[in-house]
């Protein structure tokens, strides 16, 4: 099963191209992803705002039918990990460079700047932030996550399948997903999976370099992120090398204690009890208006499109281009769960503690911009959190340990793609060989510089969002294929139980 296949080449060949091509013509390379990002934007907005809803219909129902109750593994298998380290490793996979990259700017520039809905700058556009940072954040993208992580780990753990992308397609097209339709399906989950995550370690680059600018002076530009992405290449690389068990699972336990330290800290110095009343009054409104925010298209020219396109569009794409990475690994460290156990935990925890999240340092960056302690909005993406913590106790040490906290998140989902990609790569291999993982990892750096250079932060929107559209396709086909072999189990399930009772009769 170590044994590398064809779809590794086809990768690394696909990839290479992107590379040369952002390499030799980058300003013609910016031009033509930003012409068909708008066209996929405005073209299939709808669609991927349908799919991810829908995508969260199923999940919940198939966490409350009867299905929840199968096993992902035999009926006696138990969770590899505890509770703490699955969790853990579900932030480091899932979220972990986005959640400091946005945490305070994300909801500043919706309360501020361009709201979503009302006027910018009052008091029911605050809450409105919070309210879209949780759903850009929430239940839709994890929903999406839990499901291809459900299929995976359902065909490999419940049916002795290798953990591929394209054997959960074996309930629709057979054997043919082990010809070169199912290479193909395989390759293009590798490619989807090396843009998605070159794209959160090109905001984290960004942001390490924006942090150690704004403390030490440093200068913000492409050779100092190319010098990051570098320097993390062989940290992460040496980490993949120790495996899942040593190196993925002690960085994200480390993440997950650095986050908490982080955010109680904000939580005590900030406006406490304004966070409190934020969250609740947010949280509120995120559910009370969940179906309107799933289902709005904006579809006439005064309903605000660009704000869609720029904003909801792009994190939806950017989940689905995720969801073959984060779906292949929630799925490796989720053996012995019941399927109800995986679907909550999956949505129910990250969904709360992103919420908190987002609460406080959305909410202490908005208060300040509201007392006009300081004009956050004149700031970059990038420096908005830097900035909000000059005005915080202790400024210089909770920035150096947020430009930590970035530094271990880049480490871990890096680590942890290489670790997937090697396993596509390999046919399943559950433990790939490190020659494998230390070249995607290669890739997967390589293609970051590029987008960086190519074009920066909008060069890596635009390229995420267009290679989500192929593989939103496959997801589809996931689902229904998951639940053609869920229903097939159940009826085996009630046979063999059927049988017995006529039995003991």
């Amino acid at each position: 099963m170590k044994k590398v296949t064809n779809v590794f080449y086809f990768a690394v060949i696909l990839v290479g191209i992107m590379v040369a091509l952002g390499a030799i013509f980058p300003v013609q390379f910016e031009e033509i992803s930003q012409t068909v990002q708008a066209w996929v934007s405005s073209t299939f907005g709808w669609y991927y705002l349908l799919l991810m809803s829908v995508l969260v219909a199923v999940a919940l129902f198939i966490a409350v039918s009867p299905y929840g109750n199968i096993r992902l593994g035999k009926d006696s298998d138990r969770p590899d990990f505890s509770n703490i380290s699955w969790v853990a490793m579900l932030f480091a996979a899932g979220i972990g460079i986005g959640l400091v990259f946005y945490g305070a700017s994300e909801p500043l520039a919706h309360y501020m700047i361009d709201a979503p809905l009302s006027e910018p700058g009052t008091a029911q556009a605050f809450k409105e932030a919070l309210s879209h940072s949780f759903f850009h954040w929430g239940i839709h993208g994890w929903s999406m996550y839990g499901l291809v992580a459900l299929a995976i780990a359902y065909f490999q753990f419940r049916k002795d399948e290798p953990g591929l992308i394209s054997v959960t397609l074996k309930p629709l097209f057979g054997e043919r997903m082990n010809g070169g339709f199912g290479k193909a399906i395989d390759a293009l989950a590798i490619f989807a999976t090396v843009v998605g995550v070159a794209t959160s370690l090109g905001l984290g680059a960004i942001q390490i370099n924006a942090g150690l600018s704004h403390l030490f002076d440093l200068p913000v530009n492409i050779g100092v992120q190319a010098i990051i992405i570098l320097i993390v290449t062989v940290l992460f690389i040496i980490s993949a090398w120790s495996g899942l068990n040593k190196g993925i699972k002690t960085l994200s336990n480390i993440n997950l204690l650095l986050a908490l330290i982080l955010f109680i800290f904000v939580l005590a110095v900030g406006p406490t009890l304004l966070i409190f009343n934020m969250f609740s009054e947010s949280i509120g409104l995120y559910f009370q208006n969940f179906i309107q925010m799933s289902f709005r298209s904006a579809p006439l020219a005064s309903d605000n499109r660009a704000w869609l396109d720029i904003w909801t569009i792009f994190y939806w794409a950017w989940w689905i281009s995720w969801a073959p990475f984060v779906g292949i690994f929630v799925a490796r460290i989720s053996r012995g769960r019941t399927i109800r156990q995986f679907i909550f935990g999956v949505i129910i925890v990250p969904v709360l503690v992103i919420s908190a999240w987002f609460t406080v340092f959305g909410t202490t960056a908005g208060d300040m911009q509201q007392q006009g302690i300081i004009d956050l909005t004149q700031f970059p993406t990038e420096l908005v959190l830097f900035n909000m913590f000059d005005y915080l106790p202790l400024s210089t040490i909770i920035s150096l340990l947020a430009i930590f906290l970035l530094v271990i998140f880049f480490i871990t989902s890096a680590d942890s793609a290489t670790f997937v990609l090697g396993m596509q790569s390999t046919g399943g291999s559950l433990s790939p060989p490190n020659s494998v993982k230390v070249a995607l990892g290669l890739s997967i750096s390589a293609v970051a510089l590029i987008l960086l250079y190519v074009g920066g932060l909008s060069s890596l929107q635009n390229t995420v969002i267009v290679a989500a559209l192929p593989f939103s396709f496959v997801v589809i086909l996931m689902v229904i294929s998951l639940y053609k072999a869920l229903k097939e189990d159940a009826y085996i399930k009630r046979r063999k139980t059927s049988l017995k009772k006529n039995e003991e009769a």
